[in-house]
Order: C-alpha cells, then structure tokens, then sequence
C-alpha cells in the first residue's frame, strides 16, 4: 500500500482529544430531541393563542433554526401566515391566523349590508389590513378603506348603495 494517498487524520493526528468536547451521535440525538421538544411546545402554546382570535401571536428569543421550523410547520398550514421582523439585532416571528381574520371580515360584511351602517373593524397591522381588504374586494356590496394612522390605522367597511358596477359605468359615461 502506498503512503502517497491521503487518509482522514487520526485523533492524534488532531492534537488529541479533549475531555467532553466530542459528541457522540446518542448525546447529538438527546440534544436534537430536546430542541425538538421545546419547538412543539412553542407551536402548542402558538396554536391555542391562535385557535379562535383574529390577533397575530408574535414569538420572540428564537434561535434561527427554531425560528425555521416553526415557519416550516405553519407555512404548509393554509390558515396561517408566518412573517419575520428584525428589530434591531433580535428577530420578531410573527404568526397571522389567516383563516380567522378572512372569517372575521366576511361575517362583518354581512352584517354591514344588512344593517346598512358603517362598520370600523379594530386597529390593525398593515398585513392584516390587507388580508381584510383583499378578502372584500370581491364583495359587491361592501367597500373598504383604511382610516388612522399609525399604530391606530384601521378598516372601515361601508356599505353600497348602487355597487361598484354602476359605480364604474357612471364614471365612463359621467352620468353622476
């Protein structure tokens, strides 16, 4: 056998070994395990948070890769929406129950058109506006728009008289 062919270095070949600074695979899959337990129970406490509110939940004191998996475990969820935020050097995870605020914007709809009042939704983020807006735009008989500023922006929604159709056919012809 010849010597010309290169070998992985040996233990000693490394300087020797250090007490306690080599993990074995066993140790590798308890600490492996253990972070995984701490993920599902941040994704257990995030769900029950999210279960029946239109609020988004926000988790902080994330390490990048626990950040990762819980963006991978709500992202292939349809009624959630995961978004990161950095402030400063710490990064905000936020998690938005999609599903429930779609839900919430249509029921206050309906009831816009039947009582035929205007309807001032609570203060919220400019992503969560969206998704309000976005669900109604559809919507024939309501229209919305964002009111406020800030922190206190909101979306009022308001009822239509003639809807958006006639709205549109009388601006071409200049009828009103």
């Amino acid at each position: 056998m010849s010597d010309n062919r290169r070998r992985p270095p040996r233990n000693s070949d490394r300087g020797g070994s250090r007490k306690g600074s080599y993990q074995g695979r066993g140790q590798q899959r308890n600490r492996n395990s253990q972070d995984d337990e701490k993920i599902q129970k941040t994704i257990r406490n995030a769900q029950n948070m999210l279960e029946d509110s239109i609020d988004a939940v926000c988790l902080e004191e994330l390490n990048a890769y626990e950040r990762m998996r819980v963006h991978q475990f709500f992202d292939n969820k349809a009624d959630f929406e995961t978004k990161t935020y950095r402030n400063g050097e710490d990064h905000l995870l936020w998690i938005f129950p999609v599903g429930n605020i779609r839900e919430y914007a249509i029921e206050k709809a309906r009831e816009c058109t039947k009582s035929g009042e205007e309807f001032e939704l609570h203060p919220m983020s400019n992503y969560e506006r969206f998704i309000v807006h976005d669900v109604l735009k559809d919507d024939e008989s309501v229209e919305t728009t964002s009111v406020g500023e800030g922190d206190e922006r909101f979306v009022k929604i308001v009822p239509v008289r003639f809807g958006r159709k006639i709205r549109k056919i009388a601006r071409k012809l200049k009828l009103f």
